[in-house]
C-alpha cells in the first residue's frame, strides 16, 4: 500500500526518553546504593533497566523505515543507503573503542560493547531493510530466534561437552573467549560479555521487531486507532510469547534470549503505540520538548554519559567531592545516591539543550 512521509513527534519523544533512561542507569550515583529498578537482572529475569537496550535497538528499526522508505522507491539509492549505513556503523565502533582508550589505555580494551552492538545491528537491518523484502524478513527474524535457541540450549559447548546457560559456560561465552581472548571482554568478568557476539544475531531480531513495526505505522490508508490497537494487540501477545518462552529458554539480557526478544520487543511496541496515541493522534505534545533535546542528538548524550560523570567525579573541593559536599550529607544513601544520578542527566540535557537551540544535530 501507498506509505506517508510524515514525522513522528511520539518516535522522537521515545528515543529521547530511552536515551534519558540510558544515561540515567549508565551513572547511577553512588555505585554501592543503587535503587533497584535501576540495576540490571544478576542473570535471569528483566528488570526496568533491562528494557532499555532492546528498546533503543527496536527504535533503530523503526527510524530505519522512516528514513529510508521514501528513498527505496529509486534503485539507484540502494547503494548508497547501504555504504552510509556501513560507514555509521564504522564510526561507532571506532568511538566506542577510542573512548575505552581515553579512559583506561589499549591493553585491556574491550571489543564487545553498547555502540559496537548498535552499529552492527543497524547495519544488518539497513541492509535486510534495503534488499529483503517484508516476507523474508519475518522468516529471517524466526530463524534468528528459533536457530539461536537451539545453538544456546541443545548444541554441547566445546569447553565442557555439555550444553550450558549459565554466565561463563554457556555458548556465546565460549565464542567470545576464543574470538577476542579474556583480555579483551567485560572487565567485570573477562569470561563472558554481556554484548559478545553470537548475542547479537538475536540483537538483530530485535531491530527487525523494529522494521516490521514502523512498517505498519507508515501504511497509508488504516485508521490511526486501528494502528494503535493493533499494536497493542501484537505487543501483547508478543509479551506473553516471551513469557511463555521464557519458561524454556529464559528472559535474560545478557544472553539476549529469543524470550527477551519477543518480552522486550512486545513492550516496546506497547510503549511507542500509547506515544502515538497521546502525542500525534490526540496531539498532547507540551511535555515532549526536553526529551525530543535527547532523540535529536542520542549518540552525543550517550558519548557525553561517559566523559561528564568521570570529569565531574575529579572536581574536588577542600578534598571532597561534589557528591560527598552536596548529597551525601543531605541525603539518605539510595536517595543521594538517585539525586547525583539525576543531577548528571540533568548536566547532560543541558548540553544537549545547547546544541538544539543552535540547531546543531551531531550525525554519525
Amino acid at each position: 500500500m501507498p506509505t506517508t512521509k510524515k514525522r513522528l513527534l511520539s518516535l522522537d519523544f521515545f528515543r529521547g526518553v530511552t536515551v534519558a533512561a540510558m544515561i540515567l542507569v549508565n551513572n547511577p550515583g553512588d555505585w554501592g546504593h543503587i535503587y533497584p529498578p535501576l540495576e540490571h537482572s544478576v542473570w535471569n529475569g528483566c528488570t526496568p533497566t533491562d528494557l532499555i537496550f532492546p528498546f533503543f535497538l527496536f527504535i533503530v528499526g523503526v527510524s530505519i523505515v522512516y528514513a529510508m522508505q521514501t528513498k527505496l522507491a529509486n534503485m539507484s539509492n540502494y547503494d548508497k543507503l547501504i555504504l552510509t549505513a556501513f560507514r555509521r556503523a564504522i564510526i561507532l565502533i571506532v568511538i566506542s573503542l577510542a573512548i575505552q582508550a581515553i579512559f583506561h589505555g589499549l591493553d585491556n580494551l574491550r571489543l564487545p560493547g553498547v555502540l559496537q552492538r548498535i552499529g552492527v545491528v543497524y547495519f544488518i537491518c539497513t541492509l535486510l531493510y534495503v534488499k529483503a523484502s517484508e516476507t523474508t524478513r519475518d522468516w529471517l527474524f524466526a530463524i534468528l530466534l528459533i536457530g539461536y535457541y537451539i545453538i544456546m540450549v541443545f548444541v554441547p559447548v566445546p569447553d565442557t561437552g555439555v550444553p550450558s546457560l549459565a554466565p561463563a559456560t554457556n555458548m556465546g561465552a565460549w565464542l567470545d573467549r576464543v574470538v577476542f581472548t579474556t583480555d579483551h571482554l567485560w572487565s567485570e568478568s573477562h569470561t563472558w560479555d554481556p554484548e559478545g557476539l553470537l548475542g547479537t544475531f538475536p540483537a538483530i531480531a530485535t531491530g527487525l521487531f523494529g522494521i516490521r513495526v514502523g512498517t505498519w505505522l507508515k501504511r497509508r490508508g488504516i485508521r490511526d486507532n486501528v494502528k494503535v490497537k493493533w499494536m497493542l494487540i501484537f505487543g501483547t501477545i508478543s509479551v506473553a510469547l516471551g513469557v511463555v518462552w521464557g519458561l524454556f529458554f529464559p528472559i535474560n539480557k545478557a544472553l539476549w534470549s529469543s524470550s527477551f526478544v519477543l518480552y522486550t520487543g512486545g513492550w516496546a511496541t506497547i510503549s511507542l503505540a500509547l506515544c502515538y496515541w497521546l502525542i500525534d493522534v490526540k496531539g498532547y505534545k507540551w511535555f515532549t520538548m526536553p526529551f525530543v533535546v535527547f532523540g535529536a542528538n542520542a549518540i552525543t548524550g550517550y558519548i557525553l554519559s561517559d566523559f561528564v560523570p568521570h570529569y565531574l567525579n575529579k572536581v574536588r573541593i577542600n578534598g571532597s567531592s561534589i557528591y560527598q559536599l552536596i548529597f551525601a550529607p543531605h541525603f539518605s544513601p539510595y536517595n543521594a545516591s538517585l539525586a547525583a544520578a539525576f543531577m548528571q542527566v540533568l548536566l547532560v540535557w543541558l548540553l544537549l539543550w545547547i546544541l538544539y537551540l543552535r540547531k546543531i544535530f551531531i550525525k554519525v
